[in-house]
């Protein structure tokens, strides 16, 4: 079964998770750089001290609190392409779609290289992951799930005993409803859940214990 290691760091005020994913087998020390937020000087330290060769830097969805810290990022590690869904490429250069310009401190990224789709495979080292889309929270959130080693990336659409906010102008409750108890909910209960603030969780514990997923929860 291929390992997975995910190194995890908080970062800037909203204490954004950002994730470092490797396969430690994989002689070539490659790795994934999952949500930039702001201030990600600890991860481009962590990641050029354990001669890890960034392959691309992934967004879950592109909130400033999970982009503010990409431009960092690529100058630090210069051609790595950035991935994200479609539905949400014009958000990284605009302020008002990313939520910076509510805060004051408007942040603006360059363009996307490439696109996540739900359905697509990526591999990363000896590991399959599959890219799940998981709207609700912003329309372009997707997941990427390990089936072999049973980790999920979930960005902001599933915490550890909450969800994500579905308050913000481009939310859609019931897409959220859809994305949770359709999608995320069809894991297997062990599947180890890594979000977009706070800690990791699993999706067996979610599934008995969140408010947001019990029969007779506040219908969203």
């Amino acid at each position: 079964m291929p390992g997975v290691t995910i190194d995890s760091f908080a970062l800037g005020p909203f204490e954004t998770n950002c994730l470092v994913v490797r396969d430690p087998a994989d002689p070539a020390r490659a790795c994934w750089i999952v949500d930039p937020g702001a201030g990600p000087d600890p991860v481009i330290e962590f990641v050029r001290r354990e001669r890890l060769v960034p392959e691309r830097i992934v967004l879950t969805h592109a909130h400033a609190d999970h982009v503010a810290g990409l431009e960092r990022v690529r100058r630090a590690f210069p051609g790595v392409p950035v991935l994200l869904h479609p539905e949400e490429h014009a958000f990284l250069s605009d302020p008002q779609l990313n939520l910076s310009a509510f805060v004051g401190v408007p942040v603006t990224c360059g363009a996307a290289d490439a696109t996540l789709l739900g359905g697509d495979e990526l591999r990363l080292g000896g590991s399959a992951w599959r890219v799940l889309h998981t709207p609700g929270h912003s329309p372009g959130s997707t997941t990427l799930v390990c089936d072999a080693a049973g980790e999920a990336i979930v960005g902001d659409t599933l915490f550890a005993g909450s969800i994500g906010r579905v308050d913000f102008p481009t939310s859609d409750p019931a897409r959220m409803r859809h994305s949770l108890r359709e999608v995320l909910m069809a894991l297997p209960d062990a599947v180890r859940v890594h979000p977009g603030h706070g800690p990791s969780t699993t999706i067996g514990a979610e599934r008995r214990s969140n408010p947001f997923l019990q029969d007779g929860a506040w219908d969203f």
